[in-house]
């Protein structure tokens, strides 16, 4: 019979044999990185929002997890959101469905714990698209020459960031956060390996004694035989206003005798507006003439769990000011006490429950689908398009599209 339970100071060395073949290209081979590895992992399981979960079969440890407790802005609000990272399975017990049952005892324990969402970073898209998440919004990395960037009248105001600076840096998140749906607020783990690393530097920005914007950046080699050949990696960029950004831009665009590209990654689709010069120096045309100036990943995923849940924690929400009796057919194999008939109704953009049997319309659609709408990931209009949602009266199209339409898809910049 298989347990899950979570993992004990002394199960963490069979932890980290099992990430470490699972995920070879992180390097975990000898015995000193695998004690800085187990050191490292203990550190972070003290975190109280972070647990560590391990699959067992007649006592042997089959496959691990780690599940993070996540408070996520979702639209006006902030609400719990479970995390799940880290999902490793032994090599000797590949296929036998160890990844599956973790997932399922994810999901159900996020859903007992109050939580309507959960998100992950998946190892395999369509893996995980079967299990019910949708996809996230895109991350978009470009690759610029540090004069592409604006330079401002000055930066004065930029000084570099010492851990004292800490509650600045979190309070400074704190209020962009409240602001843009998508972020997740830092765990403590987090906070501590950015101010312990000694790769990252953080420049900041003040205005009248009070931190409004900074950015994470590390620096890269371009040439093992060049030692001043280098990037420059922006990990993490957080403004409040113009002229912080303005301000750590000129910034960057003054490290130009010492870095010959500066690499940004980010979900702001209209971030290469900023540049001079947007092309990536790849020297590629796209047909017909469409110069490249970014690649881009799909990554995070967003699952709902609990749709009654869902729509309380929205309550407050404006659902683009539309009146509508609306049911919702949700299909949702994996998690099958997810799926149901739903009665949504609102009036002038806010919600209430109804019965669905009095509803003006009806919508039917996977779990996943579902899941990237709710988010403002993908209009419905499109999800009809594709084939991807059904709709019982094409009247309604366009209400039910601008209900569930976000003037700004999620933003996340927590890595798991």
């Amino acid at each position: 019979m298989r347990t899950i339970q979570e993992l004990t100071g002394a199960q963490l060395a069979r932890y980290v044999d099992i990430t470490a073949n699972a995920y070879p290209g992180i390097k975990i081979v000898t015995a000193e990185e695998k004690e800085r590895t187990r050191q490292r992992t203990a550190a972070m399981a003290a975190d109280p929002g972070v647990r560590l979960y391990g699959l067992f079969e007649e006592g042997e440890m089959l496959g691990v997890m780690r599940c993070h407790d996540f408070t996520m802005q979702l639209f006006e609000t902030r609400a719990l959101v479970g995390g799940l990272g880290g999902v490793a399975v032994d090599l000797l017990h590949k296929k036998e469905k160890v990844a599956r049952d973790m997932v399922h005892f994810f999901l159900r324990d996020y859903r007992a714990r109050g939580a309507c969402l959960t998100a992950l970073y998946p190892f395999r898209p369509d893996f995980y698209r079967q299990m019910g998440f949708g996809y996230g919004t895109k991350l978009t990395q470009y690759s610029i020459t540090p004069d592409s960037l604006p330079r401002g009248a000055a930066k004065g105001n930029v000084r570099f960031l010492a851990a004292a600076d800490r509650p600045a840096l979190l309070a400074c998140y704190d209020r962009v956060m409240t602001r843009t749906h998508g972020l997740m607020a830092k765990q403590d783990s987090a906070v501590d390996g950015l101010f312990q690393s000694a790769a990252a530097r953080i420049a900041g920005c003040w205005e009248d004694g009070e931190l409004r914007g900074y950015l994470v950046f590390t620096f890269r080699p371009t040439r093992d035989d060049n030692f001043l050949a280098h990037d420059l990696l922006v990990r993490e960029l957080i403004y409040e206003t113009p002229a912080a950004l303005a301000a750590l831009l000129t910034f960057l665009h003054t490290q130009a005798d010492q870095v010959a590209r500066i690499q940004f990654q980010t979900q702001d689709e209209s971030f290469y507006f900023l540049l001079r010069d947007p092309r990536n120096g790849t020297g590629n045309i796209l047909p017909s003439v469409w110069h490249e100036s970014n690649v881009q990943g799909v990554g995070l995923m967003y699952r709902v769990i609990d749709v009654p849940r869902l729509f309380e924690v929205l309550g407050g929400h404006d659902f683009g000011g539309q009146s509508c009796r609306l049911r919702v057919d949700l299909a949702d194999s994996f998690l099958p006490e997810n799926a149901g008939v739903y009665g949504v109704g609102v009036e002038n953009g806010r919600f209430h429950p109804i019965d669905a049997a009095t509803a003006d319309v009806s919508i039917a659609l996977d779990v996943a689908e579902f899941s990237a709408l709710v988010t403002g990931v993908v209009g419905f209009r499109q999800l009809v398009e594709y084939g991807l949602a059904a709709i019982s009266d094409a009247q309604w199209l366009d209400v039910v599209h601008r209900l569930f339409h976000a003037a700004q898809p999620p933003r996340c910049l927590t890595s798991f």
